[in-house]
């Protein structure tokens, strides 16, 4: 699976594995992919220079990269207390109703709630990347459009590509006209942030509306076949996220979610706002409908929302209750039927490309070399 993008960052397989778990994406590197750890979970720089410590160590010298959410303007002078001053009481008072009814537990006394998502915030994005250019990073994702422009520039400096995910034509070329290496086309069918154009329609697009700057294709991908039809409409490589959120190497700290995970079908997601104010998607639990429903008081903002849930996220991870459990997931997870190594996984991928192209270049009359 090489294509110029995967020999540029020295690559056997152009297959990018964004995740939350260093000990993932130093196996996708290791598998011959590029692994690429996502930042925004992390609030102290320590904590990320741990983990990247983690990944470098693993990597055996092999490259891989790090996703950021950084919004293109800066605003001044807004702290984390501003903000979390402007959510309504009624909404606070929703959330204390809607896990009260499900008999969610309280924290334990003092306890700070593990799910707090700030990498949003302008100086917490900023820390992360004064400590991730001290690692030798081949690649810089930005999950929130295109990063400042100063952002760009320094990464240059560094020698490190940068990267931008885009849902529309429109917003890549906003990408190739800021300076962006790499565009990263996320269909609709992914998980997390994604916007409402499917993958056979958006890869193509882009492609087209940025080249030549290499595209990576994203969205319902989760089979070497898949990832075949990806390059074959002209991407350079596939990005994927939700594949490895099922492999033995990931730490959801969770066996109930895993199995939830395990017996999804690719119905069971849904796109909705209910975890950070922007349209996610993720599994459909009495959460994701209490939030979407017409009767509640509907969701704040980003990253409004995402501060008012945090510690009622927590309070769900810990103690795993069942009907309000989920995370974000693409409709790909109708696949991931069984717990893999990642090698298993980028071996399935691999095969999957190589019996694809066998049967394109049968059809076509041709041999397959």
């Amino acid at each position: 699976m090489e294509t110029e993008l995967s020999k540029q960052l020295g690559i056997e397989h152009a297959i990018f594995g964004f995740t939350p778990f260093p000990e993932v994406a130093a196996a996708i590197t290791r598998a011959g992919g590029f692994g690429v750890l996502g930042a925004v979970r992390y609030t102290a720089p320590d904590d990320l220079a741990r983990d990247l410590d983690r990944l470098h160590a693993l990597a055996d010298g092999k490259p891989y990269g790090l996703d950021v959410v950084m919004p293109a303007k800066k605003v001044e002078g807004v702290t984390e207390a501003d903000v979390e001053a402007m959510i309504p009481a009624e909404h606070r008072g929703f959330v204390r109703e809607l896990l009260a009814g499900h008999g969610v537990p309280e924290l334990a006394e003092g306890e700070v709630s593990g799910w707090r998502i700030t990498g949003w915030m302008e100086e917490v994005a900023r820390g992360q990347l004064d400590v991730a250019f001290d690692y030798p990073i081949k690649l810089l994702a930005n999950a929130l459009g295109s990063p400042p422009a100063d952002v760009i520039e320094r990464a240059h400096d560094h020698g490190v590509l940068v990267a931008a995910l885009a849902g529309s034509a429109r917003h890549a070329r906003r990408h190739a006209e800021a300076g962006i290496d790499v565009v990263v086309a996320q269909g609709y069918e992914a998980g997390g942030h994604t916007g409402e154009i499917g993958s056979m329609v958006l890869v193509p697009e882009v492609v087209e509306a940025v080249a030549p700057l290499p595209v990576l294709a994203a969205g319902g991908i989760g089979s070497g076949e898949q990832a075949a039809a990806g390059i074959a409409l002209g991407a350079q490589g596939v990005w994927l996220g939700s594949l490895w959120l099922t492999t033995e190497e990931a730490d959801l700290h969770s066996p109930a979610l895993t199995a939830k995970l395990l017996a999804a079908g690719s119905g069971d997601t849904v796109r909705s706002r209910a975890l950070t104010g922007k349209p996610a998607r993720q599994l459909r639990t009495a959460w994701t409908d209490a939030w979407d429903d017409a009767a509640g008081p509907g969701t704040l903002p980003m990253p409004l929302q995402g501060l008012l849930v945090a510690e009622a996220v927590s309070r769900i991870q810990k103690y795993e209750v069942g009907e309000l459990l989920g995370t974000p997931v693409g409709q790909i997870v109708g696949r991931m039927n069984s717990e893999r190594s990642v090698r298993a996984v980028v071996d399935d991928l691999t095969r999957g490309f190589e019996r694809a192209v066998t049967r394109m270049n049968r059809i076509a009359g041709r041999s397959a070399t």
